[in-house]
């Protein structure tokens, strides 16, 4: 695939911290789609979510690590140097700026996501923007009728997917780990090692500034 005119996509979340799933999740649907590309892109600070615990220069520090040695995974800092919450319509109309408006664009969610989807800024207008993958997380519920709706309306199949640079929703199954940034702070905060849920280099990053670990929040 030819980086400079293949599909992109980009995986946004905390990443707070980034682990083994963020990472495998976004080679999943690079490998799946065919995309040139995929971009991890951290948050200032989202809408729906509380505060995260790590800084977004931290956060970034251990993005950059844990990709160094990945290809077709790459890191987009553009919401963690805009000012307020990180809305997904304002990057990705960013990103549509920088692109063209024929490059085709994916961005990634997963599948738990589509029961917040309507409280997103602007929602419906994602579509115009960008094409949405779905990427299916163990034990998600049954989205609002607005959002299955929306899905029947929108679902394209993976082929499709090249023919136009935005206005489809992909659905993908594939099995993806199921371990949250949550969890490896609890394995930090009781004393024992998150190794192999997150790659050495980032565990090496947390111990050396001791970013987590008993007593801290």
């Amino acid at each position: 695939m030819d980086e400079e005119r293949g599909a992109l996509g980009f995986l946004g979340g905390s990443f707070d911290p980034v682990h083994v799933g963020h990472l495998r999740g976004a080679m999943v649907v690079r490998e799946t789609l065919n995309l040139a590309r995929v971009d991890l892109v951290p948050a200032a600070q989202s809408p729906l979510k509380p505060e995260t615990i790590l800084t977004g220069a931290h956060r970034l520090a251990m993005l950059e690590l844990a990709i160094a040695d990945v290809p077709g995974l790459g890191v987009d800092a553009r919401e963690l140097d805009r000012a307020g919450p990180s809305f997904t319509i304002d990057t990705l109309e960013a990103l549509r700026a920088q692109y063209g408006g024929t490059r085709a664009l994916v961005w990634i969610i997963g599948s738990d996501s589509l029961l917040t989807l309507p409280r997103w800024a602007r929602w419906r207008e994602l579509l115009s923007l960008a094409h949405v993958a779905v990427l299916d997380r163990p034990g998600s519920a049954t989205p609002p009728e607005e959002v299955t709706s929306w899905l029947i309306q929108h679902r394209i199949e993976r082929p499709e997917l090249s023919l136009r640079p935005a206005g489809g929703v992909v659905m993908l199954q594939q099995p993806v780990l199921d371990i949250a940034s949550s969890q490896i702070r609890d394995v930090f905060a009781s004393g024992n090692s998150p190794r192999f849920l997150l790659p050495d280099a980032v565990m090496e990053y947390i111990e050396r500034n001791t970013l987590f670990g008993p007593g801290k929040s």
